[in-house]
């Protein structure tokens, strides 16, 4: 049987830099170079957030050619000026195959991808935007005994919690459930005037923080 947990969380920006600010202003660290995505024009930067678990900046490269597809998380969509902001999460699972059949969200189709040496299989909607604004995740599964997370140096940060606020609670947990999703992660309600988002709750060597849209402080 497969199982699902968080794998990683994603920062979208226009520019490295500015999602580097983002990130250092928020959490008191600034997140290390990752590399490119050649199939989708995007690079990004890294910083570890468990022994298997990481939060991504990521942002077109203007070094490569436009894809002649959409580019992943809605990347496209960002204007030059947009604030950098938690866009999504992706959900590690041991069979992203029998995950997708199962799922009762359509995620998207089932893709290679890599970044220099590595390889993995990712789940990429067609428009290139996050499934349920950003609320339902991508699904990935990476070879066995392989993450990136494990080459990355540990700042001492650590997510506490992925809170996932949507109009529709119950559906998003009826997704969760067919994934067999395990970890922490809440699901509520937004208030009157919030839209669907992400939040995440980091402890970090200052103290606990909190990323979301934007990332203010606890």
């Amino acid at each position: 049987m497969f199982r699902c947990g968080i794998d990683h969380i994603a920062v979208t920006a226009p520019s490295l830099e500015s999602g580097a600010r983002y990130v250092l202003e928020t959490l008191g660290v600034e997140p290390r170079a990752g590399g490119e995505h050649p199939r989708m024009g995007t690079h990004n930067l890294l910083l570890r957030l468990g022994e298997a678990l990481y939060l991504e900046v990521i942002a077109p490269d203007p070094r490569a050619p436009k894809p002649k597809r959409p580019r992943w998380f809605g990347l496209d969509d960002l204007r030059p000026d947009a604030s950098p902001k938690l866009s999504t999460w992706v959900a590690r699972t041991t069979d992203i195959r029998a995950t997708t059949v199962a799922c009762t969200e359509d995620l998207g189709t089932i893709e290679p991808m890599s970044r220099g040496r590595l390889q993995w299989l990712i789940t990429i909607p067609t428009t290139g935007r996050t499934p349920l604004d950003g609320v339902a995740p991508a699904l990935i599964e990476w070879p066995v005994s392989v993450h990136p997370a494990t080459s990355l140096t540990d700042f001492g940060l650590s997510l506490v919690e992925l809170r996932l606020i949507h109009p529709d609670p119950a559906r998003i947990n009826r997704l969760l459930e067919s994934m067999n999703f395990e970890g922490p992660l809440t699901v509520s309600t937004p208030s009157d005037d919030e839209t669907a988002h992400l939040l995440a709750v980091v402890d970090t060597p200052q103290g606990r923080r909190l990323l979301s849209t934007p990332g203010p402080r606890l």
